[in-house]
């Protein structure tokens, strides 16, 4: 697998033969509101132009509506014939964009040999959750490619790593900012990412959706320091730069 981070929770993904472009967001650096009032957002440009980001992609994964995971120019500029997964409930408002092609992800879909499967995701705790509305999480899973677990927008939360630990994942991804709502956590931040490393001292961590949003309060230098001080090998926690590109294959057997 090839995983580049493109920007925030924005990924591309090349995975069993397929290409997928997960959570497109596109606008423009401080073109939407800011969420505390220290920035407009996005507060980064994207590392490449939007038709190098869309250069082979065959499916777009769509985890939940909010415009850092879909915003307006990504549904003007992706393609309207692409495939379109989602959580269910999403499919009219994406089609509303006038997308054709929209599979909801009820349990699990198959495409060719990749089986894709939803797992819970919980943003935030407490009365937020309601405010922020329902999210999801996924595994990918093919012959010959390492176990994927993409938690998406989420909090550490028991379900969560009930569903990781069943996966028995290889490398899983987070969204590790610690974005907070209401003064509460509505994703990952360094202490649950480092929780779940610890949780899974052999899967590869790969730390993402960091400093773009100006409701961020966890840097990847802040999440570097916290790693160093737990004793999580960074080696292991893996937090890439806009426009890096992570390969990793099925992990020998010890």
């Amino acid at each position: 697998m090839k995983l580049k981070l493109l920007r925030n929770a924005t990924l591309k993904l090349n995975y069993g033969g397929r290409t997928f472009l997960i959570d497109p967001d596109f606008g423009v650096p401080l073109s939407r509101p800011s969420f505390t009032g220290r920035s407009q957002n996005p507060m980064t440009p994207l590392p490449e132009p939007i038709e190098d980001i869309l250069a082979g992609v065959d499916t777009v994964i769509v985890s939940h509506l909010h415009a850092d995971h879909f915003d307006a120019v990504a549904k003007e500029r992706v393609p309207k014939n692409l495939p379109i997964i989602c959580r269910p409930g999403d499919e009219a408002a994406i089609a509303q964009a006038g997308f054709s092609s929209i599979t909801a992800i009820d349990c699990f879909i198959r495409l060719g040999p990749i089986i894709l499967k939803r797992h819970p995701a919980q943003h935030g705790t407490g009365a937020v959750v309601d405010k922020m509305g329902p999210v999801m999480g996924l595994s990918f899973e093919a012959p010959g490619e390492p176990t994927l677990y993409w938690c998406g927008d989420s909090v550490l939360y028991p379900p969560l790593r009930d569903a990781a630990a069943a996966t028995g994942p290889d490398v899983i991804v987070t969204h590790s900012c610690g974005a907070m709502w209401d003064n509460t956590l509505i994703v990952m931040d360094d202490e649950q990412t480092l929780d779940l490393a610890e949780a899974f001292p052999r899967a590869t961590m790969i730390a993402t959706h960091m400093e773009a949003l100006d409701h961020a309060t966890v840097s990847r230098t802040a999440l570097r320091k916290a790693a160093k001080e737990r004793g999580v090998d960074t080696r292991r926690l893996r937090i890439p730069a806009d426009g890096e590109t992570i390969e990793l294959g099925v992990p020998a057997l010890v």
